[in-house]
């Protein structure tokens, strides 16, 4: 063997994220065949005994199993991804259910809330999973990213990054660096759901300060021990790691993530136009409420003209989430604007949000300010209840039990012909503002229910009968998105492309599960609807004229739908569009063969012999 061509490709995949000296020896593990072990010299150095991935999979299933708390499972998972990617996703995708709720929501909020205490042991030492950008280094961001780029095999530039500054993570307020866990999640629901290659994410978080006294005492910290910098400044450092990441992968699709609420509009204002880029608080959640939504009209037995929402929490996901609504009203039931934002009223802190309240609003609630109030005030939630006497309740306020059995008694009694509509979506479930069982217990077991963090199912005592409930998880629009977008380059993305995939969303829910009243697919389904969802992206991007991948507009123009003449978004897509996304989405390797295949940098060790025989 080539010493020299041996170091030069170790040298580089040490530093990877794989944190292992051999890419096919850290993936393959014990399924590495004897002949190739001799290769690679590790004869001698492992168990005898040659597995295959199942067998592997097993024994990873049984030692996740055996930790006692989601915490120590979080860690586990973390370390398996980080020595062993291909087996990592192999046991996320066969048991999605049970594990995405550790690796993201809810487990991810204590896993940030503990990260500098638990970093060293995510990973072995050296293994890089992103990058921390300090505000005393934003200056040096090009030496950062080529660090990065020397990190990774050559070639594997990022084609998506999630980037927070942990100043608003989940309902948990600011965690600071603590916050990458956030991305690093995200981005691992990005390749569970719709096929990313994990190869190419690039989870960054900014460490810009905290204004938390609780990890600016804590000594085992590991962000900067400096509060938070003023507004100009944060612009300042932000707009420019933005630039330098967008001059580097000009191609690179940017999710901003738990940014607080003025600085996620701000920087989604300032570059929606300019970069390829998306806010999953302000527009994910937007979009999945909105495919929960339609389908909630569709079996509330009230006219969608007759609806009157009131949103618990007026941060940049409900009023982002609202905005969806208002322009899905307009779409699809032709209401004109003005009478579609009359269709919302908004509780914050301080009660019923009006326009003559007499405090300063906040820019992005004065869009939903009532005007046509009076002299009506409402200083609480009880108190707008009985004013609007709404037909719908959604909450992202981050309040526990803001929807109390009172309250969800009252809005059932004002709503005894039609079933109403509760959403609760603030996460993790300790912010939740009501859980599932207490929903259908105080509106009689007829509410239309989804929830931003998984609840279990409820048995109705009097029958027996066992609802499944509804979860407005941002895992069934945000991947789609982020995959329709690596695929189809848009100049940059529109309301109207989010707005197809809601409807995609609606769509996508079967004979099966329209009959039990359900409002979202089955989460067992997230990879086949993903890809319907990213099929209905690039449709919309190419009937727009924003998309630039020539392969994805050829493909789109010779596959038309029925609205290929309109703009209009409806979500639907041709077959071979779909069949094209589906070839396009990775996939951990079946076996020994397909692996060695599947990494591109094998060349590192061009003389390792292999033959058919040793396929497992």
């Amino acid at each position: 063997m080539d010493n020299t061509t041996t170091d030069s490709g170790t040298s580089s995949a040490r530093r990877s994220r794989s944190g292992s000296p051999d890419l096919i020896a850290s993936n393959a593990g014990t399924a590495l065949p004897y002949a190739t072990r001799s290769a690679l010299h590790l004869k001698g150095l492992v168990p005898s005994g040659v597995e295959n991935f199942a067998v592997q999979e097993q024994r990873a299933l049984e030692q996740l199993n055996m930790k006692s708390t989601n915490l120590e499972k979080y860690i586990f998972l973390s370390w398996l991804r980080s020595t062993n990617i291909n087996l990592f996703y192999r046991l996320v995708l066969h048991n999605l259910k049970a594990i995405a709720p550790v690796i993201y929501t809810p487990t991810v909020g204590q896993a940030c809330q503990e990260y500098s205490h638990i970093y060293p042991f995510l990973a072995p030492p050296n293994a890089v999973d992103g990058l921390y950008i300090s505000l005393n280094e934003v200056e040096n961001i090009g030496e950062i990213i080529q660090n990065y780029k020397e990190s990774t095999a050559e070639g594997e530039e990022p084609e998506i990054t999630v980037i927070t500054d942990g100043s608003r993570i989940l309902g948990l307020g600011d965690l600071g660096m603590n916050g990458m866990g956030i991305p690093v999640g995200k981005l691992q629901l990005y390749v569970a759901a719709a096929g990313l290659n994990p190869d190419r994410c690039l989870p960054i978080v900014l460490d810009f300060g905290t204004d938390t006294e609780k990890y600016l005492q804590d000594p085992l910290y590991l962000g900067i021990r400096q509060r938070r910098p003023k507004d100009g400044a944060f612009y300042t450092a932000a707009n420019r790691v933005i630039e330098a990441l967008h001059s580097a992968f000009p191609k690179m699709f940017i999710q901003f993530e738990d940014f607080s609420t003025d600085h996620a509009f701000g920087l989604l204002d300032h570059w929606r136009e300019k970069a390829l880029c998306f806010n999953d608080d302000i527009q994910g959640t937007g979009c999945v409420v909105l495919g929960g939504f339609i389908s909630a009209v569709s079996q509330a037995g009230i006219p969608a003209k007759d609806q009157r929402i009131l949103f618990v929490g007026a941060g940049s996901a409900g009023v982002g989430v609202a905005k969806q609504l208002v322009d899905y009203f307009i779409i699809e039931h032709n209401i004109p604007e003005e009478k579609a934002k009359a269709m919302f009223w908004f509780v914050d802190s301080r009660g019923m949000i009006t326009a003559n309240r007499g405090d300063k609003l906040a820019q992005h609630k004065v869009y939903f300010a009532r005007q046509d109030n009076g002299d009506t005030q409402c200083n609480s939630l009880e108190e707008t209840l009985e004013y609007v006497r709404p037909t719908a309740l959604v909450g992202l306020s981050t309040i526990y039990k803001a929807f109390s059995e009172k309250i969800l008694t009252r809005l059932n009694e004002m709503n005894p012909t039609a079933r109403p509509i509760v959403f609760p979506l603030s996460n993790p479930d300790t912010k939740a503002e009501c859980t599932f069982e207490e929903a259908m217990r105080c509106t009689n077991n007829r509410v239309l229910f989804a929830s931003g963090t998984a609840f279990p199912e409820y048995t109705i005592p009097e029958t027996n009968n066992v609802v499944v409930p509804g979860q407005a998880n941002n895992l069934y629009c945000f991947p789609p998105i982020g995959l329709g977008a690596v695929l189809s380059k848009p100049e940059w993305i529109t309301d109207t492309m989010i707005f197809a995939v809601a409807k995609a969303l609606a769509n996508s829910l079967s004979e099966d599960e329209k009959s039990l009243g359900e409002l979202y697919p089955r989460i067992e389904r997230v990879r086949e609807t993903s890809a319907q969802l990213a099929a209905a992206f690039v449709h919309q991007a190419v009937r727009e004229g924003l998309a630039r991948d020539d392969k994805w507009v050829a493909l789109v123009k010779a596959n038309p739908t029925t609205s290929a003449t309109s703009q209009s978004p409806d979500g639907t897509f041709s077959m071979a569009v779909l069949n094209e996304v589906q070839k396009y989405m990775w996939l951990p390797a079946e076996n020994y063969e397909q692996l060695r295949n599947s990494l591109p940098h094998y060349h590192h060790h061009p003389t390792v012999p292999y033959s058919g025989s040793e396929k497992l």
